[in-house]
């Protein structure tokens, strides 16, 4: 065997023997590259489309696809106080279902003196029996109930460990936020089938999309909450129902909010990624029709994606370490 007195002699011999894995390797890589690009360039036209198309180009009015009515379940949660006053700014009438009369009943008087809308207020607790699906069925008898809004309850954003959640409270959540809601689809139903359109809309929370360290009840209630809007979709969009899975991440609270109700999911301060209530609502409204599965707002969107592109384990160790911090 010959004496190799050259690096670059060695290194020739060596690339040429290895010129076939690094042509492999190199073209790996650029269909790899070229899946990102392809990926990207997707969810590019989708955010236009879902996210601004709808802003820009004219259509029907709400009232005209959908209905005359809504009906709104959880509407003492500032993100869904925001919705019907977006909708009532369309013209449509609101039918407000809630446990707590008085913190809707300035809002119901509101509406109806700003945008000239009918207002009802229905005071139903699910928790007692089940005397409250009567008189929500009786409220909705000759209305036109073109839409059906059910908002998680904002308090399951608190970081709780399931253990220290106690019985009662852990079984009232799991009432007022699966179950409720639930059954609020399955009075509003069968008239919109009747009638062949109707749109419910299933607000949550992006924590859906992936696990947060102490927020249990709140990942496995939205969980719910999205696949029964996409199965709900599935099973009736061909019937003309239009059935939406909201899910936003921060969203601000609204002025009027004490400042020392902080949650994972609201912020005493909004900018850009964190809205108000009424700016997020505006966004979403839009996007009526447009998509069954959204955040209903761009800039939650773009968190979305960034969030997917972050493996779970380090979202994880991320998350905890937020927490520990804060």
């Amino acid at each position: 065997m010959a004496a190799v007195d050259s690096f670059q002699f060695l290194y020739r011999e060596v690339s040429r023997s290895c010129s076939f894995y690094f042509d492999t390797l190199a073209l790996v890589g650029a269909l790899y590259t070229a899946s990102k690009v392809i990926i990207l360039l997707r969810d590019c036209c989708v955010l236009v489309r879902v996210h601004f198309l709808p802003r820009m180009i004219p259509t029907k009015k709400l009232t005209q696809r959908y209905g005359d009515w809504a009906v709104v379940y959880g509407a003492s949660e500032p993100v869904a106080t925001a919705y019907a006053e977006e909708l009532a700014r369309h013209g449509i009438s609101i039918i407000f279902v809630t446990r707590d009369h008085t913190s809707v009943r300035d809002t119901a008087a509101s509406l109806s003196q700003s945008y000239g809308v009918e207002t009802v207020v229905i005071l139903a607790d699910f928790s007692l029996d089940q005397a409250a699906s009567k008189s929500i069925t009786e409220a909705m008898q000759g209305k036109d109930i073109g839409f059906l809004v059910n908002c998680l309850d904002e308090s399951l954003a608190l970081p709780q460990s399931l253990t220290e959640i106690p019985e009662k409270g852990l079984l009232d959540l799991v009432n007022k936020n699966i179950a409720v809601a639930t059954l609020m689809t399955r009075l509003v139903l069968p008239g919109m089938l009747e009638r062949s359109r109707g749109a419910v809309v299933n607000i949550s929370s992006g924590s859906c999309c992936r696990p947060f360290p102490g927020t249990v009840a709140l990942t496995a209630s939205t969980g719910y909450m999205d696949h029964f809007s996409r199965a709900l979709h599935f099973e009736y969009s061909s019937r003309g129902i239009f059935v939406q899975s909201l899910m936003p991440f921060q969203i601000a609270k609204s002025e009027l909010e004490p400042s020392s109700s902080t949650t994972t999911t609201t912020s005493s301060t909004h900018s850009w990624f964190v809205p108000k209530p009424d700016v997020y609502a505006r966004h979403a409204v839009s996007t009526l029709g447009v998509s069954n599965r959204t955040t209903g707002y761009w800039p939650h969107t773009l968190q979305l994606g960034l969030m997917r592109c972050i493996p779970e384990g380090i979202w994880v160790l991320g998350s905890r370490v937020f927490i520990n911090l804060s």
